[in-house]
């Protein structure tokens, strides 16, 4: 596999959750559109979702091992609470990017700040779902070149 992409907390529920904030696109509607992205450069992409943070660092720590090359990653709520998700991070040394449907940094306070933003290659926050598919683009570029 190449290209893990990992949706934290009541990503799940998009589509139904606050529409004025996060769309009316399904998480769903999302992997299909990053797997099929993936697949026309000629990358296998894996989605993984869980509202739990060890499932989280779980599947992170297997990414060591399973040949994933680069991870996609919108931890949700964690982004601004898990020292452990960034620990684990740092341990697998694979290359990632944060991405969040909105604009984080117009909302309250405490969502401003990041525990893993520097950590990652770089941050997509506020392009609703579409942020994904421009940090996809840049996933292909890195691994393919194009």
């Amino acid at each position: 596999m190449d290209v893990l992409v990992i949706n934290g907390p009541n990503l799940n529920t998009l589509g139904l959750r606050e529409p004025d904030i996060y769309g009316s696109t399904t998480l769903a509607e999302i992997e299909a559109g990053l797997v099929a992205q993936g697949a026309a450069a000629g990358l296998e992409v894996d989605t993984f979702q869980s509202n739990h943070e060890g499932a989280i660092i779980d599947r992170l720590h297997a990414a060591r091992t399973d040949g994933t090359r680069f991870i996609l990653i919108n931890p949700g709520a964690f982004t601004h609470t898990s020292v452990a998700i960034r620990d684990a991070f740092a341990a697998v040394d694979i290359p990632f990017c944060e991405v969040h449907i909105s604009n984080v940094h117009a909302r309250e306070e405490f969502r401003r700040h990041s525990y893993l933003a520097d950590l990652a290659v770089g941050v997509l926050a506020g392009f609703g779902p579409r942020g994904y598919l421009m940090a996809m683009d840049y996933v292909i570029s890195r691994l393919v070149g194009r």
